[in-house]
């Protein structure tokens, strides 16, 4: 996946622009190692798609951006996952410490949405860019996910739906952030309805890859630990066996081709950034 460079030269001035602490290096150590921006690039191709600038998104990807990372640091710790390994190299608080990564995350989380308020749009999509980051993001959104993911590693017998509830709010929610917050840049609120449904069904096809990923990748390709097994967590080569989870991939991305279909704007690009997305090995 392509980086945009300029966008990443964003990424590193928002991060930096605040006074000099170890937790502010730490941020930009987390911020600006690597990963692959799928959520900027589907906002970026939800703009192309209604004919905006993906600039006018610069603001509010980053936010996104920093808000998946901060859950990234979070989710590294001992007391979560406990993943030594992120983008390939060592996790927030094995880089610096655990204390510093908490405050990472935090401010991470906190700065999102100073950088949000900077978007380029009226005072109302403003305000629905803030609501919408903090539902999705929120305990009614991804961190409901991760309560959820948490408390399947003590469940005796778990099940797909369970599965598929975790992965609806501590995945999707998130994929689906940057395509709403499309939709609210553009004052398309009419397709909201349809990428919502879009997102949904993405961020499950997007986790079956990573557990799909994690049982057939090694650290070195993927980036981070693989260490669902060790940890007894639920994943969908677990409960449905390694050709049942690609045969679901192949089924969600029919059902998100097809939803494509009902939303008003050009779908070119964001195809593209899909098919980027279901081929990709890490």
């Amino acid at each position: 996946m392509l980086m945009n460079r300029e966008f990443e030269d964003y990424l590193l001035m928002r991060v930096q622009e605040n006074d000099d602490s170890k937790t502010k290096e730490a941020m930009a150590y987390s911020l600006m190692n690597g990963g692959k921006r799928v959520r900027p690039m589907l906002l970026f191709a939800v703009l192309e798609g209604y004919n905006i600038d993906k600039r006018v998104g610069y603001p509010c990807a980053c936010a996104i951006e920093m808000i998946h990372t901060y859950s990234l640091v979070h989710d590294d710790l001992p007391a979560m996952d406990n993943d030594d390994l992120r983008r390939g190299k060592p996790s927030c608080h094995k880089a610096y410490d655990e204390a510093t990564a908490i405050l990472a995350g935090d401010g991470l989380l906190t700065k999102a949405f100073e950088v949000v308020l900077d978007s380029e749009c009226s005072a109302e999509q403003k305000v629905a860019l803030v609501k919408a980051l903090s539902w999705y993001a929120g305990i009614d959104g991804m961190i409901y996910g991760q309560t959820l993911d948490l408390a399947a590693e003590s469940d005796k017998n778990p099940t797909f739906a369970l599965l598929q509830e975790i992965d609806h709010y501590k995945t999707s929610k998130l994929l689906t952030l940057p395509l709403v917050c499309g939709c609210i840049l553009a004052n398309k609120f009419d397709d909201v309805d349809s990428f919502r449904k879009i997102g949904l069904v993405l961020g499950l096809e997007f986790q079956m890859q990573d557990d799909i990923l994690d049982v057939t990748g090694s650290e070195e390709i993927v980036g981070k630990s693989l260490s669902d097994e060790d940890n007894n967590k639920v994943t969908a080569v677990s409960l449905l066996g390694l050709d049942g989870a690609r045969d679901m991939v192949k089924s969600y991305d029919e059902t998100i081709r097809k939803e494509l279909g009902k939303v008003s704007c050009d779908v070119a690009s964001l195809t593209k950034v899909l098919d980027t997305l279901i081929k990709r090995t890490y």
